[in-house]
């Protein structure tokens, strides 16, 4: 240091100070690298499984899909999740039927957002769809089929048209505008008390009356058993005693006799009395 002042003023020219340009140019670099980081982040759109992204820039639907998976996309676009798995909407209404009674009616749909249409529903509906459309026309399409069809026929084996005809009236109505309709299903069906309450009785008098004809045929049946038996016992019986003949009655009686005769525990005969009487043997023992 004293050195450097002996010198006097060529010491004082040859010493500089720390050049403030590359403290600078780093700090822009880091910056820069700072920013881009944010900007590359930024630009990553990430969809989960069974969803898709429709991209809004500034507000407006740009009309583009992503797919399920991690993509780069302008970073300035907002990715909005939609689901595109089946779901349910479970609805419990009181509906009127044909003759105007009042049915509590359980029932479930099950539906799906169409991939293809999903910007168009976004930019026309929004993501509450659920309850801006499809509840609405759910109650709707139950109240108008219902109103169509018999309590009878709601309670019975029609159930499954009803929900197939309800299932008919959504599809009209929602998959043009981007929603699938899978199936509707009919859960519960609750009568009024002394309707089910007929109801009940007319199908078990309709059982009773179908058991019954089945008793009758199977005892029809039995009985033609029985005489086609009987016939044929008549028929052998007549058969055996048009071949029968004195002459071939005496004669198997002979042939039995013959060898009863032989046999070595016969020992005693006894001549018949009559004149086709035939001899009797008799055991000593």
């Amino acid at each position: 240091m004293a050195d450097l002042f002996d010198d006097g003023p060529k010491g004082l020219r040859d010493f500089k100070l720390p050049s403030t340009g590359g403290i600078f140019k780093k700090f822009l670099t880091t910056v820069a690298v700072f920013f881009l980081l944010i900007l590359t982040w930024a630009s990553l759109a990430y969809v989960p499984a069974g969803h898709i992204g429709v991209l809004t820039l500034f507000g407006a639907v740009t009309g583009k899909v992503l797919p399920e998976g991690t993509h780069l996309a302008n970073p300035f676009a907002v990715n909005n999740i939609l689901s595109v798995r089946t779901q349910e909407i479970k609805e419990v209404a009181s509906v009127p039927s044909k003759e105007g009674l009042i049915i509590t009616l359980e029932a479930s749909l099950l539906f799906r957002l169409d991939q293809q249409h999903a910007a168009q529903v976004y930019q026309t509906i929004g993501n509450t769809y659920v309850d801006t459309v499809l509840n609405p026309n759910f109650r709707s399409a139950i109240r108008g089929v219902t109103s169509a069809h018999s309590a009878n026929a709601l309670y019975s084996g029609e159930r499954e048209q009803v929900a197939q005809a309800i299932t008919q009236e959504l599809r009209r109505g929602l998959e043009n505008r981007g929603i699938i309709i899978e199936s509707v299903l009919l859960r519960d069906v609750q009568l009024p008390l002394m309707l089910k309450q007929s109801i009940e009785a007319k199908q078990q008098a309709e059982q009773d009356s179908l058991r019954m004809s089945f008793i009758l045929q199977k005892e029809k049946q039995e009985a033609d058993r029985k005489r086609i038996e009987a016939q044929g016992i008549a028929d052998f019986q007549r058969t055996i005693s048009a071949g029968l003949s004195s002459n071939l009655l005496t004669w198997k009686g002979i042939e039995a006799t013959e060898k009863l005769a032989n046999s070595q525990n016969s020992k005693v005969v006894v001549i018949g009395a009559t004149k086709g009487g035939l001899p009797l043997i008799l055991n000593s023992e």
